[in-house]
C-alpha cells in the first residue's frame, strides 16, 4: 500500500470513463450538473457527442438513462449517491432494474466522507436500498487500481449495476497487475487470530491496522469485498472456518450495509461472532472527513481496540 499516494476514486472513475469511451463507441454518459465533481467532465471533454447534463434532475437523468439503454446504449449515469440512491430510487428500481437494462448508476460522494456536506449529503443508506432490488450489481471499490478495473469490467455486465464511489483521497493499494473478478473478494495476509472484512474507503484502514497488531503478536488478515452483491459466499465462510474472530467495517450504515450482507452468509451457512464496525444507526455530522472518520471510529486505530477488546 503507498500511503503516500493518494487518488480519490471519483477521480479514478473519471479517467477510466474517458478510456473506455476510446475503446467503446457505445458508452454513453449522463450526469447530473455535477460533472466537474463527479469527474465525469473528463468524458465530456473527450466525447462531447456523447456526453449529456441533464441538468439537477435526478430522476428525470434515470429516466433518460433507461430509455438510452432500451436502444442499445450502454449507459453510465452519475450524481452524488444522496441524489442517486435516494431521490432517484424509483426510478432506478421500477424503470432500470425491473426491466433490466443496462444502466450503471456511477454514485460519487458516497458515505460520511463527503465531510463539510453535512448529514444532508453524507449517503450512509445506499447499499442497504440498492442491494435489495433484484438484478442490480453493487461494488464498492476502495483505490484507484480497483476503481479503473471495475469501470471497464461493469460495462461488460448486461444488466444494471450500482458503483459507489467517495470524494476522499485515499492510499493506493493495489499494483496495476492486480487480478479482480466482479463477485470475487480480495485476502490480504494469511492472519488466523482475526479477520477484517471491509470495503471501499476504509480498506486502507483495515490493513494499516493488520500491520500494527503484526507488531504486537496479533496476526490478522484483511478481506477487501469490493462486490456487496453478489457477495463472496465462498470467501467469507473460508475466513469464518480459518480465523478466531471476524470484524466488518464500512463507511456506511451498520444495518443493510457490508456488515448485514456478512452476517446473512454466516447465519445461513457458518455461524459465528461477528462484530460490524460502521455508522451506528445514526445521521452524520459535518466537519472534515478524517475527522468524522475518527469520530465515527472508522481508523486503523479503533480496529485495534476493538480487536483487543475480543
Amino acid at each position: 500500500m503507498d500511503i503516500d499516494k493518494k487518488i480519490a476514486t471519483r477521480a479514478s472513475y473519471g479517467e477510466a470513463l474517458a478510456k473506455l469511451g476510446d475503446k467503446n463507441e457505445k458508452v454513453v454518459v449522463l450526469d447530473a450538473d455535477l460533472s466537474e465533481a463527479t469527474k465525469t467532465s473528463v468524458f465530456g471533454k473527450a466525447h462531447p457527442e456523447r456526453f449529456f447534463d441533464i441538468g439537477i434532475a435526478e430522476a428525470d437523468m434515470m429516466g433518460t438513462a433507461a430509455g438510452l439503454a432500451a436502444s442499445g446504449q450502454i449507459v453510465y449515469a452519475s450524481t452524488f449517491a444522496m441524489f442517486a440512491a435516494g431521490r432517484a430510487y424509483d426510478q432506478i428500481r421500477n424503470g432500470i432494474c425491473y426491466p433490466n437494462l443496462n444502466v450503471k448508476v456511477c454514485a460519487t460522494h458516497a458515505g460520511i466522507t463527503v465531510g463539510e456536506d453535512g448529514p444532508t449529503h453524507q449517503m450512509i443508506e445506499d447499499i442497504s436500498l440498492m442491494r435489495t432490488i433484484p438484478n442490480m450489481t453493487v461494488i464498492c471499490t476502495s483505490d484507484d487500481t480497483e476503481t479503473k478495473w471495475a469501470v471497464e469490467e461493469i460495462s461488460k455486465i448486461d444488466g444494471p449495476v450500482y458503483l459507489r464511489l467517495c470524494r476522499l483521497a485515499t492510499p493506493v493499494i493495489y499494483d496495476e497487475n492486480q487480478k479482480f473478478e466482479i463477485g470475487k473478494g480480495v485476502q490480504i495476509g494469511e492472519g488466523t487470530d482475526v479477520g477484517i472484512i471491509a470495503t471501499g474507503v476504509v480498506v486502507p484502514e483495515a490493513i494499516k491496522a493488520m500491520e500494527e497488531l503484526q507488531k504486537e503478536g496479533i496476526n490478522a488478515r484483511v478481506i477487501d469485498i469490493h462486490t456487496i452483491k453478489p457477495i463472496d459466499k465462498e470467501l467469507v465462510i473460508k475466513t469464518a472456518k480459518e480465523v478466531n474472530k471476524l470484524i466488518t467495517i464500512e463507511d456506511h450504515s451498520i444495518i443493510g450495509g457490508l456488515g448485514s450482507a456478512v452476517a446473512e452468509v454466516l447465519t445461513e451457512n457458518y455461524p459465528c461472532k461477528l462484530i460490524r464496525m460502521g455508522i451506528n444507526d445514526t445521521f452524520g455530522h459535518s466537519g472534515p472527513a478524517t475527522e468524522l472518520l475518527k469520530h465515527y471510529g472508522l481508523t486503523a486505530e479503533n480496529i485495534i481496540n476493538t480487536v483487543k477488546s475480543l
